[in-house]
């Protein structure tokens, strides 16, 4: 039985004796040329007025936060490592009228990320603290600080009254909601977790300090860059026209930064510097955008709801953006 041998099909036909296609010089050309058009374009992309704007605006926001971002957390990893839990307990009145406002003062002198507020306030709460007075103290410690108010100092260098103004603002916002608490709050909607901050018997506090400073750094330096890029973008991307169209009406200048706040959810030790780089709004809207953001953000929202439920991180998220926006407005209307 003899065997048909079929022509070389085109296909086949196309390809060298070497095993390369005959087209191998264009697709050579190609892959030298190519990337280095795409090179090329971007380049000059690059370097054209805008994208240099917003890279200096970025650059500038990021370098003059980062070594704020780094002594808050810092702080706050020390406390929580060295700090016992029930110093809280023993310094607070038995009154939790009486309480709340001693806990929202305590944040001025007890710095903490809003990353490590909301399990710390689940460690008081746990031990015996009124949840009103932890509640007070969840919303004042990453707002009211030293080196918050410190950075919105060196952020805001012509305008010393604007930390004053984040002072009185947020402690009000704190305590009131932890009043708000105490007259409206329901224990069925606080699920609260076991959750233990502070030191571990057994465990070095050098250790624990180590892993809660990388841990609060490398979490809130990632929500510091993203937070510049978004600040750098809307300077640069956002057309006047839009920017006016907001900034022109003193309440929604106001609603507006406070719902950026919430959504770009800028750590506390650096939202003054993206702030103060919102030179079209008001000062009272960029007060309300300092306010709001420590104390309201999408990553708040989640802590919270893990830690006490969803049914208790729906309410008062949305009692303390209102508060906060009240307060950043009334104490912008008497300072700014």
């Amino acid at each position: 039985m003899q065997t048909t041998v079929e022509p070389p099909r085109a296909a086949e036909a196309d390809v060298v004796a070497s095993g390369w296609p005959r087209s191998w010089p264009l697709l050579l050309l190609g892959a030298a040329v190519v990337p280095g058009l795409v090179l090329f374009s971007v380049g000059r992309w690059l370097d054209s007025p805008a994208v240099q704007a917003w890279r200096t605006v970025c650059l500038a926001i990021t370098t003059q936060a980062l070594p704020f971002l780094l002594l808050g957390t810092a702080l706050s990893g020390a406390i929580n490592a060295f700090v016992p839990a029930r110093v809280f307990t023993k310094l607070l009145p038995k009154r939790a009228a009486f309480a709340v406002p001693v806990a929202g003062m305590a944040g001025v002198v007890l710095p903490g990320c809003e990353c490590a507020s909301v399990p710390v306030a689940n460690s008081l709460i746990g031990r015996g603290v009124t949840p009103a007075a932890a509640f007070s103290f969840l919303l004042s410690a990453p707002a009211i600080n030293p080196v918050v108010l410190t950075a919105t100092a060196i952020a805001f260098p012509a305008s010393p009254i604007m930390v004053l103004a984040r002072l009185l603002a947020s402690l009000a916002t704190a305590v009131v909601m932890g009043w708000l608490w105490l007259w409206l709050g329901r224990e069925e909607w606080l699920r609260p977790v076991a959750r233990h901050t502070g030191h571990e018997p057994g465990r070095s506090r050098f250790t624990e300090f180590r892993t809660g400073f990388q841990h609060d750094f490398l979490h809130a330096g990632g929500f510091l860059v993203v937070g510049a890029m978004a600040a750098a973008t809307f300077n640069v991307a956002v057309p006047r026209s839009v920017l006016d169209t907001f900034a022109g009406s003193p309440w929604l200048s106001v609603l507006f930064l406070a719902a950026l706040a919430i959504i770009l959810a800028v750590c506390s030790e650096a939202d003054a510097f993206v702030a103060s780089s919102l030179t079209g709004f008001s000062p009272t809207a960029r007060l309300a955008f300092m306010v709001v953001g420590p104390m309201v953000d999408l990553k708040l929202i989640a802590l919270q709801a893990g830690t006490f439920g969803r049914a208790f991180a729906a309410r008062f998220s949305a009692a303390t953006t209102v508060v906060a926006v009240l307060s950043s407005a009334l104490i912008g209307a008497v300072l700014l």
